[in-house]
């Protein structure tokens, strides 16, 4: 599959936006920066919903190098959010950000929310990034908690994108889908399965949409113009999602 989703972002006659949204889990940057960066770069998006985002020493230096060598900013998020963060082109006009931290479950990884709200043209949209739990309970309470967040931003159209740690037959993925819509099931494109990026097996990683946005394509971006195999590879252990969507103005 080369044909991408879309062949540019753009801001409609009618105020509604074109964007390119794109998911993507960097293990911390620990891998080949470069082929990240260069990964990012091909697929053009307007957003960039990372997990984890490297968290500990120097950790806004690193993101921001990552985003200049990409060709965006930063948004948000990052150690604030316990990993997951936002990036996003100059095309965004920035409404509000916040990082949430979700409740600390004994044993396991502080998580955490990047959220902002942004217009592109007509269009306002809110946008949340996250990383859920290894454990099946803590997902499913996770996923309610996301539910929770989007409902208070005060947004009709909103996006969601993060490692969801389990696939589509899971029930934390199916209270996320029972409100919004998984963007590869509503329009397939590109590859399907995410992890991990030598041989991958599974879809973890997914975009959500509210129901007002229309999904134009959505999937891993195999194929597509820049994105070489060797540097889906080496970049981190999970392989980005890409989506295309028309989200209506405000």
């Amino acid at each position: 599959m080369v044909t991408p989703p879309l062949d540019s972002s753009r801001t409609e006659a009618d105020g509604s936006a074109v964007l390119r949204v794109l998911s993507y889990n960097i293990r911390s940057m620990r891998d080949d920066t470069a082929a990240l960066a260069r990964v990012i770069a091909a697929c053009a998006p307007d957003l960039v919903l990372v997990q984890e985002a490297p968290r500990f020493f120097r950790w806004r230096k690193k993101l921001a190098r990552l985003a200049a060598a990409s060709g965006q900013v930063v948004l948000t998020g990052g150690g604030t959010a316990a990993g997951p963060a936002v990036l996003c082109s100059l095309r965004a006009t920035v409404e509000r950000t916040e990082d949430v931290l979700l409740p600390l479950t004994p044993g396991q990884h502080r998580r955490g929310l990047a959220t902002a709200v942004v217009r592109f043209g007509g269009a306002r949209l809110g946008v949340l990034g996250c990383h859920l739990g290894l454990h099946r309970g803590e997902r499913y309470d996770q996923a309610g908690m996301v539910l929770d967040r989007l409902a208070g931003m005060g947004v009709e159209h909103a996006v969601v994108g993060g490692d969801l740690n389990e696939g589509p037959g899971g029930r934390a993925f199916a209270r996320l889908t029972a409100g919004l819509q998984d963007c590869r099931a509503a329009a397939p494109w590109g590859g399907d399965l995410t992890f991990p990026s030598t041989g991958p097996d599974r879809r973890i990683d997914a975009i959500l949409v509210t129901k007002g946005v229309e999904v134009l394509g959505c999937g891993v971006p195999v194929g597509h113009p820049g994105v070489t195999d060797a540097d889906l590879r080496a970049a981190t252990d999970h392989l980005p999602v890409l989506a295309a969507l028309r989200v209506p103005s405000a």
